[in-house]
This record gives C-alpha cells, sequence and structure tokens, in this order.
C-alpha cells in the first residue's frame, strides 16, 4: 500500500541524494575561492618624460613661463604634499652632490641614534676627516649629546660630525651600505654612496631627482625638519662627562636663503634644507618653502655661472614660479617611490583567506563530498523501503531508518577518511 507519507519520504531521499555534496562542503574554502584579491595600486604619475633629457614642463593656460637663467645643470621643482614633480631639467642627470647627500645621511641615521645618547670622541674618529672638510669644531676626548653633533652637521655641515655620527650608527662602512640602502628603497636610483659626508670621492653621485625625494622625506620626520629650519645655535666648545657645556660658540646655517647673509636675502616662508659645495660638485642646494598652507620643494645643481650666490638666485626664481604655476600646470613625474606591482597568482594571500584555506585542507573536500553522497544514498533507501512495506507500523520504519544510517553513523564518529601517514623512515617518492 502506497501512502503520502511513503511517498514523501522517496522524494526527500532523492533530494537530499543531489543537494547533500553541495550542501556539506567547507563554506570558507568556497568562499576563498570566488574571493578576488584587490587590485594592485596604480603609480600615481609615470617618471618615464623625467628620465628624458632637457626641459620638461607642462603649462596650463595662464601659467607662468619658467624662469630665464637658470643655468644649472640639473634642477627640479615639486609639491611636497603630493610628491608632484611641476618642472624639471635633466632630473635624472647623475652629478656629485656635495653636502646635499648629508640628506641622505640624516635621514638613515637620524632614526637610529637617539638625541639624548652621549658619545665620547677619539683621535681615530677624526682622522679620516678630508681635507679642506667644512667643520663645525668637534674635539677628541670631549663627551657630546648626539643631539648637538646633529645640529653640527644641519648648521655647520660638519664632516667632523659625520664621521662621529656614523661611527656611533656601526662605522663608515656600514653607515655608506645603509644609505645606499635607503636610498633604494625610495625609489632614488641615481645615486652612489661612497662618502656619506659628501667629501669628493671616485663614484659618487646622485641627482636633482634623487636629492629632491631625500629632502621631501626629510620633512616628514619632524626631528629632521626641526633642525633644518634652525638658522643659528650655540655649540659646545667644552664639554663635562654629561655632555653638558662648559663654553659655547655661535654657529650658524650655511644656508644663506634661510639666514639671509653674505648678500642673499631671505627667503619669505623657507623651512630649510641643505646646501653643498665642493671643487668637483660645484654649488648645490635643496630647498623648501611653504606659502598659503602649500610646500614646494627645489634642487639646484651645479650652476654655471653668477658665482657663489647663483645657487640660491636660481633656487629663489624656481621657487617663486613654482608657487605662481600651482593648480596651473600638469604634473610632469613624481617623486613617491612606484607602487609594487603583484600577479593574482603569487600575491600573499591575507590572513582570512588563509586561515579559511587551512580549513578547508586539500582532500577535505572530497571527503565531504563523499559523505554527504553516502547519506543521501541511505536516506533514499530508507525510503524504498518504506514504500515498498507500507502499512507496517511507524516504529518499524523508524527501526529500518536507523538500521540504514548505521554505516553513516559510524562514519561520523571516525571523522572523514584520512591519507596514511609514511614512518619517517620510509622515503617519499622521487
Amino acid at each position: 500500500m502506497i501512502t503520502r507519507s511513503t511517498v514523501r519520504g522517496v522524494l526527500s531521499g532523492a533530494v537530499f541524494t543531489l543537494a547533500a555534496p553541495a550542501l556539506l562542503q567547507p563554506p570558507a574554502a568556497a568562499a576563498v575561492l570566488n574571493d578576488p584579491l584587490p587590485p594592485p595600486r596604480p603609480a600615481s604619475v609615470s617618471k618615464a618624460l623625467l628620465h628624458r633629457p632637457g626641459t620638461h614642463v607642462r603649462l596650463q593656460p595662464g601659467a607662468p613661463a619658467l624662469p630665464r637663467g637658470v643655468s644649472a645643470l640639473s634642477w627640479l621643482v615639486a609639491d611636497v604634499g603630493t610628491g608632484d614633480v611641476l618642472a624639471a631639467h635633466d632630473a635624472h642627470r647623475r652629478l656629485p652632490p656635495a653636502s646635499t647627500i648629508k640628506t641622505l645621511f640624516a635621514i638613515t641615521a637620524l632614526p637610529r641614534l637617539s638625541g639624548r645618547a652621549l658619545h665620547t670622541v677619539t683621535d681615530s674618529e677624526l682622522a679620516a676627516v678630508g681635507e679642506g672638510s667644512s667643520v663645525v669644531g668637534v674635539s677628541p676626548g670631549r663627551t657630546y649629546r648626539t643631539a648637538d653633533l646633529w645640529r653640527g652637521v644641519f648648521l655647520s655641515s660638519g664632516n667632523d660630525a659625520v664621521h662621529v655620527l656614523a661611527k656611533m650608527n656601526g662605522g663608515w662602512k656600514a653607515t655608506a651600505a645603509q644609505m645606499q640602502a635607503k636610498a633604494r628603497s625610495l625609489g632614488a636610483l641615481d645615486t652612489h654612496v661612497v662618502s656619506p659626508d659628501g667629501y669628493d670621492a671616485p663614484g659618487q653621485v646622485s641627482s636633482a631627482f634623487d636629492l629632491a625625494v631625500f629632502g621631501r622625506s626629510g620633512l616628514a620626520d619632524p626631528q629632521f625638519a626641526r633642525y633644518a629650519a634652525t638658522a643659528d645655535t650655540r655649540f659646545p666648545g667644552g664639554t663635562r662627562s654629561d655632555g653638558s657645556p662648559t663654553w659655547t660658540f655661535r654657529i650658524r646655517n650655511t644656508n644663506r636663503l634661510l639666514t639671509g647673509t653674505d648678500g642673499v636675502r631671505r627667503y619669505p616662508g623657507i623651512i630649510g634644507l641643505k646646501n653643498g659645495y665642493t671643487s668637483r660638485a660645484g654649488h648645490t642646494l635643496i630647498a623648501a618653502a611653504e606659502r598659503d598652507g602649500r610646500r614646494l620643494l627645489v634642487t639646484v645643481m651645479n650652476p654655471q655661472r653668477g658665482g657663489g650666490r647663483a645657487v640660491y638666485e636660481e633656487a629663489r626664481s624656481l621657487l617663486d614660479w613654482g608657487f605662481a604655476a600651482v593648480g596651473r600646470v600638469h604634473p610632469v613625474g613624481s617623486l613617491k617611490p612606484p607602487a609594487v606591482r603583484q600577479d593574482p597568482q603569487t600575491a600573499p594571500v591575507p590572513a582570512a583567506q588563509a586561515a579559511a584555506l587551512r580549513r578547508g585542507e586539500p582532500g577535505t573536500g572530497s571527503a565531504y563530498s563523499w559523505l554527504g553522497a553516502l547519506i543521501g544514498a541511505a536516506c533514499l533507501t530508507a525510503g524504498v523501503i518504506m514504500w515498498t512495506r507500507g502499512g507496517h507500523r511507524q516504529q518499524a520504519h523508524a527501526g529500518r531508518f536507523a538500521w540504514a544510517l548505521g554505516p553513516v553513523r559510524a562514519l561520523t564518529r571516525r571523522g572523514p577518511p584520512r591519507t596514511p601517514r609514511r614512518p619517517p623512515s620510509q622515503p617519499g617518492p622521487p
């Protein structure tokens, strides 16, 4: 006798047979497969144009023309906030940087050396200071605070202070290697560091682009920015064992745009940065200023006419042009390091997805599918039994259904089948 309940049992068993494998799949693993990784962030502005020789600017209607008379071999104007390069000339030309390389020294070593640390200077630390170097007046046998030594670097461009700080930072060669690595991490690929103080050395080069990158990175550090903006201070002439001075003398920043000395007018809104000079490099300068909430930075390398003041006056004219051109030019490049593009197949999986993948290890999904199929088959069998033996008591149906599900219950108590583990002494397949 076929009853409504037996038909319902057969249909339920059949539906469960078809649906169980999908229902028993691990949900986390399925979500991982259907959740693509986010696309990589593109670089803000292409740098390809700046690698071409010549002057590059993209003027919009109403934009001011570039200043005439800029004779530097290489120069660049950039927005500190956005990193956009507004204009440049031979931006990647490799030239000796002189003391402007001290900006790279500072962004490399400053975070590693506490300003409160004390150091007693030795004769050997000062023995390697190059002949004719600019010095602040560090003396062997005296104990200095690190902050005083950094003031000697930023204001007096003291190579003696650089040598002492480099010794504190792990040594001269180690510091040069750290500076090289720092430049690469910032996308400054034109720079080759030989002498951390900027003293002329064979093979030591940088570029207007790289120096702008170092200056922008330094301004992001309040400690660096504070040192770079200091016009004058007192330096210890004699010290006690705790680094406190017994007497001091005045030192003044060698950046004339900041101090307004030696016939150079102070630039309105100037906030630093660093100048340099050697007979091989000529005059070099990184200068930054702020106006109406916007900060601009220029680099000028080796003007070809005008004497020692030309580097400041050419920087002044480029800053003036930059502030007048803000919002009226399209950027020709960016100081930001390029974004790292990753192949989605090799990109690291986020932690949440990795955990989901671990819960759905290879083999587990197939085990769940196999178990679901077996349960569905058992339900179908129970339905057939109820159909063929209709009319029996409900208790009998329940007993036979329990008998049919017996093997399934045993499997669920043991868990899904696992691949046997090979003993440690047994070699794996070739």
